[in-house]
């Protein structure tokens, strides 16, 4: 059955007006196309609505059964694409986005305050999740966005660059490198080395620097959030190399932060999307302001 939205206007109209030219005036319609809408309509469902005479017209019993039906399918199409409006409008909708926890605690909460200003009525979801699962979560479709370091391994997914990250140095306090201004990495192996857990992205770039550098720390104790190693790090355990965008959260904690000069990590940090797959009006408006912050 094919009953337009154009037919239950019109039935609902004369139902309303109990008459066709009051109808017409109102649906600014001609009588024979609004007379033709109603008769293909009855046609269709195989009775009539209207009982017609001279002078009147008046809903059938069917008719008058149906009409509040008939409002009822007229508004929820009404409001159906009110909703669509508002999503392409950002005047409603939600976006669910992941992020390392490193740039989730430091750089994602002024990006989230920005956008909830200009559109306070879009539900944001933000996941702060390691990285590994950050490029999961993008590619399962569970979150439209992904905030990550560039993965050495990916290259099923879309990636938008922000920025180059290059790790630092933390140690505590009284430490005996504490005094330099900046570090090679070669000279944190003389020491302890607090290190993420085996099988992190992370991890495994420490490991090639360690290789690079040609030398082995006397220990290695781990730890699986960066928080973590940060705090085992201004307890005495011993040093560690860690993002820079983590360098305002480390301190905090009580650590040291020294800017490395040869032989650290440096990566790209950017954005992770499904390929082949549209962005909401909402991710696409992240993903601008996201670019703006860091150009």
């Amino acid at each position: 059955m094919n009953i337009s939205v154009k037919q239950l206007r019109g039935f609902i109209a004369i139902a309303d007006a109990g008459s066709f030219a009051e109808a017409c005036e109102h649906l600014h319609l001609s009588q024979p196309a609004l007379s033709a809408a109603i008769r293909k309509m009855e046609e269709a469902i195989g009775g009539q609505l209207f009982a017609r005479s001279t002078r009147t017209v008046s809903l059938t019993p069917e008719g008058a059964q149906f009409l509040p039906v008939a409002r009822r399918l007229l508004a929820d199409w009404n409001e159906g694409f009110d909703d669509l409006r508002g999503l392409f409008a950002l005047q409603r909708g939600k976006l669910s986005m992941a992020a390392m926890p490193s740039f989730a605690s430091n750089c994602l909460p002024q990006v989230v305050a920005d956008f909830g200003r200009q559109y306070p009525n879009i539900n944001i979801n933000v996941q702060d999740i390691v990285m590994e699962d950050v490029i999961a979560a993008v590619q399962s479709g569970r979150v439209e966005l992904g905030v990550t370091f560039a993965s050495d391994t990916e290259d099923s997914l879309d990636f938008q660059p922000l920025f180059n990250d290059r790790f630092i140095a933390i140690m505590p306090r009284d430490h005996q490198l504490a005094d330099s201004e900046t570090l090679a990495f070669s000279a944190l192996l003389d020491y302890p080395l607090v290190a993420l857990n085996r099988g992190s992205s992370t991890r495994r770039w420490t490991d090639s620097a360690i290789a690079r550098a040609g030398a082995q720390p006397p220990k290695i104790f781990e730890a699986s959030q960066l928080t973590t190693v940060g705090s085992m790090v201004a307890a005495g355990v011993g040093v560690a190399v860690v993002p820079a965008l983590c360098h305002q959260q480390m301190q905090a904690l009580g650590t040291v932060c020294r800017p490395l000069v040869s032989g650290g990590i440096e990566r790209q940090v950017g954005i992770y999307t499904r390929r082949r797959h549209a962005l909401s009006s909402a991710a696409n408006r992240m993903v601008e302001l996201m670019l703006m912050q860091f150009e």
